[in-house]
C-alpha cells in the first residue's frame, strides 16, 4: 500500500480552479485503480501556510536532535518524507508557482529530514518516490518563444530532484487565457491525459 500526498495550492474558491478540475480527476481515477492506497490531501491555503517565521531559520533548517513530528512547521517535512507519491496541483502565476507553494517548499526542505549534507555535497533523502505536477497556464509555455519564461514547473522539478525524487511527470493545460482558445477542450484533453497517467502512477 502506498501513501499519496496531494498538495493543493490555489487561492480560488471551491469549484473555480481549472487546475483542480484536472488534478481532482487524476485523484479520483487513481483511487479507483488503487483502492487500498492512502491519499492525504493538503490544501495549503486551508492549512494557512505562511513564510518561515523571522529569527527561527537555523532552528528549522537544522532541527535539534529529538525534534518530533508534533512541531508546528517541521511536521510538514516529516509528512513529506513519509509519503511514497506526490501530486502537486497549482496555477502558473507570474511565470512561477504561487508564493504559498514556495513557502511550503521552505517548510519541507530541511537538513536531516528530507536531505543531508555529505562530503560530496547535498544528498536527497526521498529517493525511490515519484511525483506528478498538474498545472494550468494562461499562455502556452510548452514551446518557444515562451518556454524559457517557464520557471514554475522547472523549479519544482529541480527542487524535487534535489530531495531525491527524479521520477517526475508534468501535466500542463496551456493557453487557457489566450483569446479564441477553446478552454473546455484544453481542460478536457488534460483530464484525459491525467486519467491515463494515473494508470501507471
Amino acid at each position: 500500500m502506498s501513501k499519496v500526498l496531494y498538495i493543493k495550492a490555489n487561492a480560488k474558491e471551491e469549484g473555480q480552479s481549472r487546475t483542480f478540475k484536472i488534478s481532482d480527476n487524476f485523484i479520483e481515477e487513481y483511487k479507483k485503480l488503487n483502492p487500498d492506497d492512502e491519499i492525504i490531501t493538503l490544501d495549503l491555503y486551508k492549512e494557512g501556510i505562511a513564510p518561515l517565521p523571522y529569527g527561527q531559520l537555523n532552528e528549522l533548517h537544522v532541527p535539534a536532535p529529538g525534534t518530533g513530528k508534533d512541531h508546528p512547521i517541521l511536521k510538514y517535512a516529516f509528512q513529506f518524507l513519509e509519503a511514497d507519491k506526490y501530486v502537486i496541483a497549482e496555477p502558473f502565476w507570474n511565470l512561477s508557482i504561487p508564493a504559498i507553494l514556495k513557502a511550503y517548499i521552505d517548510y519541507i526542505t530541511v537538513t536531516g529530514i528530507t536531505f543531508k549534507y555529505t562530503a560530496a555535497g547535498p544528498v536527497g533523502l526521498c529517493k525511490g518516490k515519484k511525483a506528478i505536477n498538474i498545472v494550468a497556464r494562461g499562455g502556452d509555455y510548452s514551446t518557444e518563444p515562451f518556454a524559457s519564461f517557464e520557471m514554475g514547473d522547472r523549479y519544482l522539478r529541480t527542487i524535487f530532484g534535489f530531495l531525491g525524487i527524479t521520477d517526475y511527470t508534468t501535466i500542463a493545460a496551456d493557453g487557457l487565457d489566450v483569446i479564441g482558445n477553446d478552454v473546455d477542450a484544453i481542460v478536457g484533453e488534460a483530464i484525459i491525459k491525467a486519467k491515463e497517467t494515473a494508470k501507471n502512477f
